[in-house]
């Protein structure tokens, strides 16, 4: 008999007021997916159906800024902001106890930002190729990434998307949700690209940690989009926490929602285990 995976469903939730579209899959424990800069969750459809098929209740919201979701107000913009704003979506959608959040890129940056906001909230990170780390090494030397040119940051969008083989409909998926983030509101969206390609979030990391909050970072070899020095410079922050390697890209788990499910079995299992 064939394989029944979780399908993903779709609902909208009030938010401050505000409608948020959101995906939901699978049944069991809930667990909190936050999606990349520029996308949606329908971009991850697939990989989130593949999360939920490990024994997992998936809730895959639309970011503020992203995927019809307003953007945070201004007194409010910032990773902080972001991060409280999870836990409002988390009232609205009924759930009152700690959830894993795994987060991808930019929502992991979120997924960070959410423990040290309301470390109530969040049982345990999954940080997936996250923002965050705050350094770059152009020639060998660390800087700040805040110093990182925009130019550097789409060439290595660019070679990450092609040269690293990622499939063309994950390609135009991609492409697909950028644009109509950016006609939708293109101001708030310069305004979110800023925070993300000059995160540094290891002092709320540290705290995190300190906390007691368990993380797990996930990275891919074939990275071209967050450099290593973020990654290594999270890893430190996050006082060398687990780490669960893969092949592929920036946006592996998009191209390859199979393998994506894989990885979360082994992490979130681990973690269990490791817990019971």
């Amino acid at each position: 008999m064939p394989e029944v995976r979780p399908r993903l469903r779709w609902r909208d939730v009030p938010v401050d007021g505000r409608t948020v579209p959101y995906g939901i899959a699978g049944s069991g424990t809930p667990v909190l997916f936050l999606h990349g800069f520029g996308l949606a969750p329908r971009t991850y459809a697939a990989a989130v159906e593949r999360l939920a098929a490990v024994g997992v209740r998936v809730y895959a919201p639309a970011l503020p800024g992203f995927g019809g979701t307003g953007a945070l107000p201004h007194r409010e913009h910032g990773f902080a902001g972001y991060g409280h704003w999870v836990a409002r979506f988390l009232d609205a959608v009924g759930i009152d106890e700690p959830v894993p959040v795994v987060g991808h890129s930019f929502g992991g940056g979120v997924a960070l930002a959410s423990a040290h906001a309301r470390v109530d909230r969040v049982s345990q990170l999954v940080l997936v190729n996250s923002v965050g780390g705050g350094a770059w090494s152009p020639s060998g030397t660390v800087r700040e990434i805040r110093h990182r040119p925009l130019w550097r940051w789409g060439a290595s969008a660019l070679a990450d998307a092609v040269l690293t083989g990622t499939p063309g409909p994950a390609i135009a998926s991609i492409a697909g949700a950028s644009l109509r983030n950016a006609v939708r509101d293109p101001a708030a969206l310069w305004r979110i690209g800023e925070l993300a390609r000059s995160a540094d979030l290891r002092a709320e990391a540290e705290q995190v940690v300190d906390g007691g909050v368990p993380a797990t970072l996930v990275w891919s070899s074939g990275d071209t989009f967050i450099p290593r020095a973020s990654f290594e410079s999270l890893r430190t922050a996050l006082r060398e926490p687990h780490v669960h390697r893969v092949a592929g890209c920036h946006g592996w788990l998009i191209g390859d929602p199979d393998g994506f499910g894989r990885a979360m079995g082994s992490v979130l299992l681990s973690t269990t285990s490791a817990a019971a």
